[in-house]
Order: structure tokens, then C-alpha cells, then sequence
């Protein structure tokens, strides 16, 4: 069961809790998708 929980904060998709799982991460009190979490942890590593 898919249930919507918010939006990324960086790039607005929709993030949703899939069988009582997060499908992103929670930084900052924001919550980031897994594309912009991998994203930002390459330009990190730079």
C-alpha cells in the first residue's frame, strides 16, 4: 500500500511510505527524494 507523506524539497515529486517504509530521507526536518539525496551526495564528495 502506497501512501503520499509529502513532497521532496528540492525538487517537488511526491514522496510516499510503501508498506510502512519511507521512500526518501528526512535531512534538515526536509524531505528528500532518493535521486536528489544521491545527487547531492556526489557534489559533496567533489
Amino acid at each position: 500500500m502506497n501512501e503520499l507523506v509529502g513532497t521532496c524539497g528540492v525538487c517537488g515529486k511526491d514522496l510516499y511510505c510503501t508498506d510502512g517504509f519511507f521512500q526518501g530521507y528526512i535531512i534538515d526536518e526536509k524531505n528528500i527524494c532518493y535521486t536528489c539525496f544521491e545527487q547531492n551526495k556526489k557534489e559533496s564528495d567533489e
